[in-house]
């Protein structure tokens, strides 16, 4: 384990066997970038220090890769949900803090106020599911050159994250977003076309498309 002085992050593949690189350090802005820039991101528990986390292997899904079965695309049919982005990220962040309250969350307040930041530098982003004019589900997450780092999503009916999902890819293939990094492997995430690669491909993956 590292401990982290000035900013400066050791390499991203000197972690533990569970992918954890460095303690220590701050969340300004200056920061954040560098660790997402070497595949890094916090993930701690609220009265801990700040623990670095670049997990190997790495879940990702590529835009192109969405699986939308025949239940989802009759759900989108219908046109019930409607979407947007970037409309309300504090009421996004909030609900993904809430909505995991009674089973322990690692969006303190700090991770909560290091991220509206980001959003107010034109970062950190969040994409909204809305049904009958309520906010039902939505993600937020950084988005650096031509990969969007996902951070943490919430659904308040069925089918909301995925329809936010489904919608993000799109919006993804329009605009030349290349990886969505889902960072650790769920079922949930995996049954939309996410996969595990190694850490090495993944930071290849940056090398490539962290670039305007």
């Amino acid at each position: 384990m590292h401990f982290l002085f000035n900013g400066e992050f050791p390499d991203p593949r000197a972690t533990d066997a569970e992918g954890l690189l460095a303690i220590g350090g701050d969340l300004l802005p200056e920061t954040l970038v560098k660790a997402y820039s070497i595949g890094a991101f916090p993930w701690y528990n609220e009265d801990d220090p700040i623990l670095w986390w670049c997990p190997d292997p790495r879940l990702v899904l590529f835009p192109a890769e969405i699986k939308v079965s025949k239940s989802m695309k009759q759900v989108l049919k219908k046109g019930d949900f409607s979407f947007s982005m970037d409309s309300c990220f504090e009421e996004v962040i909030q609900n993904c803090r809430d909505l995991r309250l009674d089973e322990g969350t690692w969006i303190s307040p700090e991770i909560a106020a290091a991220y509206t930041t980001m959003h107010h530098l034109g970062i950190a982003h969040s994409v909204e599911v809305w049904l009958n004019e309520e906010l039902v589900g939505g993600f937020y997450g950084l988005q650096l050159g031509k990969v969007f780092f996902g951070e943490s999503m919430f659904s308040k009916v069925s089918n909301a994250s995925k329809a936010a999902l489904i919608y993000f890819c799109l919006h993804c293939l329009r605009e030349g977003i290349q990886v969505i990094d889902c960072q650790q492997s769920t079922p949930h995430l995996m049954s939309l076309g996410a996969k595990e690669i190694s850490r090495d491909n993944f930071l290849q993956l940056l090398e490539k498309y962290l670039v305007d």
